[in-house]
């Protein structure tokens, strides 16, 4: 009779050890039956805040373009979103998905009064149809961005007047007939008010939303099956098969729409319960990389998909997307995958695009980018501006959809979890206000370097002991992490998360370790990239800045620039280094942190006191010494640096001393290295 108690008894803690899995947040509002359960549960906006560097990169933005663009931007001075006669359709709404967030993470008044002059007249847009904005707006596209604003506005501000304005607009569509042409905007980008609108059903529990939603599944482009069969690999780029147009299959291999659709088929899977979408994501994902994947996480498309050679370009919109799509994904699945390439993308794609006061952007980055100027490359579409570090270099959207990348990083750096605790899904020098437990409200404080160095620690603050769990990702470079809390020391291998779930007191903490040893990756023509922790690293090349005027609609207002950059010592050097023993001849300098994290020692920022540019002093806050040749044959074609030759090189000079910084600090790079022959270059390296 014993022995059977004990296998009931057993039975019984089994079934409820099994539990945590359908546990439901009792503080936030997770997903509702009949929508599958998220891994995990995005914060409100404000619940989290940046710190250190990281604070220091959003005040840059707020004092640069995101802080003063609408003040002297025609397309937004005079926009019909905020009660003008002007551009009426993307590019208002586009601005106010960055401005909103960073207002309210930076609980900035002078740009939460800016919101404010934009809501309003929105607010007050909206028709008993359920129709808002401009009246000269009849395209529901730009209304699934405002969609996002609003979405964003009620949860920094609390105006229910937002909540009311959005469940008009659902209402609308779910009573009004299907409107998403392949051929349009609106209709390769229809799944985007699936964001909204899962929040929204989050909120009210309408079952109408869902039937919504699914009609826009059912009637709008199919990005699951184009994911399946995936017509633009890299037989159709080298091919040039990749249409370069603004039809609908132009459409699907435009660089943007690529970077927003892959999030759509994980979106309806919440819905679906099919796991056919869940695998589309990944299988994209995994396609994007195999074909068009670059260094810093994403994917080529100077305006449409163009391959993976370093000297083809990526817009910024696709990496601030892409961004947004990672962030709603990793929420949804909880694949640590998902947050390491999201750290790649903000840590080097993001800041890499921006000059390091963010008054100036280009629309096209290059891994191999020797020469900032106005010149004619081998874009599949865009035009020769593209590569300026400007105020508006290529076409507006850029400009105007720029603003959204940091702000929801940190939005996103700290998830709750299904049973009340908390998750940090990136690191970061960052503070997160929130309840957990049985309601009580607590403060975790992360004090970080990161990605410059590896150590974190949290110190946990509440006024009473309260137990929940904090879920730790593991990054997939990481071999081994050291954790550090309650007098114990874990070390922590071969997962993707550890949790810990301990009783709190104030002051608690935990100190996590990361490795950051160097590595390398093969990249194209079996070249090399160097990369520590999340951050590539590129040659330091030395520069020089000219402002230069590419187009009439450089205002030069306060810090708005034009840049061209010229080279001013070699690039074409292939690297030295032993990949049996990659840290022979490498050293690294760890440097303080400036104002501006992502800048090196030549650039140029904007000084507000005296209202001029000055030349940065500092160094990158990582520098690593390497040895490299020179390849004389290695040169420029088409005003970018050629294809890195074939590794291994055979060396034909001398060993030199070259420095490596951040991708994000470098404006002039090389990032995929050609290799020389070690075997040839024994004795150099003895």
């Amino acid at each position: 009779m014993k022995k059977y108690l004990f296998h009931i008894l057993l039975s019984i803690a089994l079934l409820f050890s099994g539990c945590s899995s359908n546990e439901v947040n009792t503080n936030y509002k997770s997903n509702r039956a009949p929508l599958l359960k998220n891994a995990y549960i995005k914060l409100p906006l404000g619940a989290v805040k940046p710190l250190g560097w990281l604070k220091s990169q959003l005040e840059a933005q707020a004092a640069g373009l995101t802080g003063n663009i609408d003040d002297y931007w025609p397309d937004l001075v005079n926009s019909s979103w905020r009660g003008g006669n002007g551009e009426a359709w993307e590019r208002g709404p586009y601005y106010l998905d960055g401005l909103v967030p960073l207002a309210y993470i930076l609980d900035d008044p002078r740009l939460i009064a800016k919101v404010k002059t934009w809501i309003e007249p929105i607010l007050a847009s909206s028709i008993d149809s359920g129709w808002y904005g401009p009246t000269k707006n009849h395209d529901r596209w730009p209304l699934s961005v405002a969609n996002k604003v609003l979405m964003q506005y009620y949860e920094g501000s609390g105006d229910k007047r937002a909540l009311d304005v959005l469940t008009k607009y659902f209402r609308y569509l779910h009573d009004t007939p299907p409107d998403w042409p392949d051929k349009e905007w609106r209709g390769v980008r229809a799944m985007e008010n699936a964001v909204t609108g899962y929040w929204l059903y989050r909120q009210t529990g309408e079952p109408w939303i869902l039937e919504t939603i699914k009609s826009i599944q059912n009637n709008s482009s199919d990005w699951t099956t184009y994911y399946e069969k995936f017509p633009w690999d890299s037989a159709a780029s080298s091919d040039k098969k990749i249409p370069l147009n603004w039809g609908p299959d132009g459409l699907t291999a435009h660089v943007v729409n690529n970077a927003m659709a892959i999030k759509y088929p994980g979106l309806w899977y919440q819905q679906s319960s099919d796991e056919r979408f869940k695998k589309a994501v990944f299988s994209g994902i995994k396609k994007y990389d195999l074909n068009h994947g670059q260094t810093g996480g994403r994917f080529s498309g100077d305006e449409h998909l163009s391959g993976k050679s370093p000297d083809r370009g990526a817009e910024l919109c696709s990496v601030v997307e892409y961004m947004f799509s990672l962030e709603e994904l990793y929420a949804i699945f909880g694949n640590n995958a998902l947050a390491d390439r999201l750290e790649l993308l903000a840590f080097n794609s993001l800041p890499g695009t921006t000059t390091p006061d963010i008054w100036a952007h280009q629309y096209d980055q290059q891994s191999n980018q020797v020469l900032v100027s106005s010149a004619k490359r081998n874009w599949s579409t865009n035009f020769e501006n593209s590569n300026i570090y400007g105020f508006s270099p290529n076409f507006g959207c850029c400009l105007a959809n720029m603003h959204q990348g940091w702000p929801k990083f940190v939005e996103s750096m700290w998830m709750a979890t299904n049973d009340n605790g908390l998750a940090v899904v990136t690191y970061g020098p960052s503070v997160v206000k929130a309840k957990v437990g049985k309601g009580k409200e607590v403060t975790v404080t992360e004090e970080t370097d990161y990605p410059f160095n590896g150590s974190v620690k949290l110190t946990i603050s509440s006024n009473a002991s309260v137990r929940f769990p904090v879920d730790l990702r593991i990054p997939g470079w990481a071999d081994s992490v050291t954790i550090k809390f309650k007098n114990k020391t874990v070390i922590v291998k071969s997962v993707s998360e550890y949790r810990i779930n301990e009783k709190w007191k104030n002051g608690d903490q935990i100190v996590i370790g990361l490795p950051m040893q160097i590595r390398v990756e093969k990249r194209y023509n079996n070249s090399l990239s160097v990369l520590r922790g999340p951050l590539y690293f590129s040659l330091r090349i030395d520069k020089e800045y000219k402002s230069i005027k590419i187009k009439d609609d450089n205002f030069g207002y306060k810090g708005s620039v034009d840049w061209e950059i010229t080279p001013k010592s070699a690039w074409n050097y292939g690297l030295l280094i032993d990949s049996k023993n990659i840290m022979r001849g490498l050293n690294i300098k760890v440097n303080p942190i400036g104002k501006y994290p992502f800048s090196d020692k030549g650039d140029m920022v904007w000084i507000a006191d005296s209202g001029k540019y000055v030349h940065t002093t500092l160094e990158a806050p990582v520098v690593i010494t390497a040895r490299g040749i020179k390849i004389p044959e290695w040169v420029m074609k088409d005003n970018s640096a050629d294809i890195p030759p074939l590794s291994p090189v055979k060396p034909e000079g001398d060993p030199e001393i070259i420095s490596l910084i951040p991708y994000g600090c470098a404006r002039l790079r090389i990032t995929e290295f050609p290799v020389m022959n070690i075997v040839l270059m024994e004795d150099v390296m003895k």
